[in-house]
């Protein structure tokens, strides 16, 4: 990989898409920013909270968000994050989403975007390196859509709450407990949760603690340890949990992602 090359020239290298290699430690807040570039924004390691005009998206191992050109958006780190960042000029191609979205990044897509930090910006036309771009673009385009949003408030109190249940998903949490330590009371959380996030405390929880669940499950790892790395008891109210959510249980949903893989 290039180790010299920096945002500002990938945001001008004169290729329409070039990608970038940069790690990030736990607790790390990027700043909210633009690029005249559309990013795909992925993480091997870690969870980012990317939050922009649009909404705001846990992007755990696995996926990645689509960020349209000329958007401001902050970033939240959760645990080390090695980021890799494809920056596409606007004219690469047109059928390119338009919007902040969410994909599942397959295998394949994953390889794909580490070889591509290793492809020098200024790479030749016609060659190898310029297909394997195309190629990505090619995945972006083809990657299942994820509508497992999970929304985050704008009042302060509440986001530093929130971040600190995405930080630990495993640590017991209750919304009294979490009440005291904004100084409210249960009642008046609760109704911030409704009015800021659309939903009551515990389908939030819920919603995160399944989202965060999803790459761990992808990987291999069993329901029983995924549950409790998720805060719950047992693999059965994980899974009846998890059924609820997505109307399947973990393996029945990642047998059928398999099966469309292929």
């Amino acid at each position: 990989m290039d180790n010299l090359r920096t945002l500002e020239q990938c945001q001008h290298a004169t290729r329409p898409i070039v990608a970038f290699a940069s790690e990030h430690p736990n607790g790390e807040d990027i700043a909210a920013h633009s690029h005249v570039r559309a990013q795909l924004i992925h993480t091997l390691t870690g969870v980012m909270t990317v939050s922009c005009a649009e909404g705001s998206w846990i992007v755990p191992t696995g996926q990645a968000v689509w960020m349209p050109p000329e958007m401001d958006h902050a970033i939240r780190i959760a645990g080390d994050v090695s980021m890799r960042t494809l920056f596409v000029r606007s004219d690469a191609r047109p059928a390119l989403p338009s919007a902040c979205e969410v994909i599942a990044v397959s295998a394949f897509l994953r390889e794909a975007l580490v070889e591509a930090t290793a492809i020098p910006l200024d790479y030749a036309t016609g060659g190898r390196d310029e297909r394997v771009m195309e190629l990505i673009l090619d995945e972006i385009e083809a990657a299942p859509r994820l509508h497992t949003h999970v929304p985050l408030p704008r009042d302060t109190r509440l986001m530093r709450l929130c971040q600190s249940m995405i930080a630990d998903p495993s640590a017991p949490v209750t919304l009294e407990a979490l009440a005291a330590r904004v100084h409210v009371s249960g009642r008046t959380l609760a109704r911030m949760f409704h009015r800021e996030l659309g939903m009551s405390f515990g389908a939030w929880l819920r919603r995160m603690r399944l989202l965060l669940s999803l790459p761990r499950l992808a990987a291999g790892v069993s329901v029983l340890e995924v549950a409790l790395e998720h805060g719950y008891d047992s693999p059965s109210a994980f899974t009846a949990m998890f059924r609820r959510e997505l109307g399947v249980s973990p393996n029945r949903y990642f047998k059928a992602r398999g099966k469309s893989d292929g």
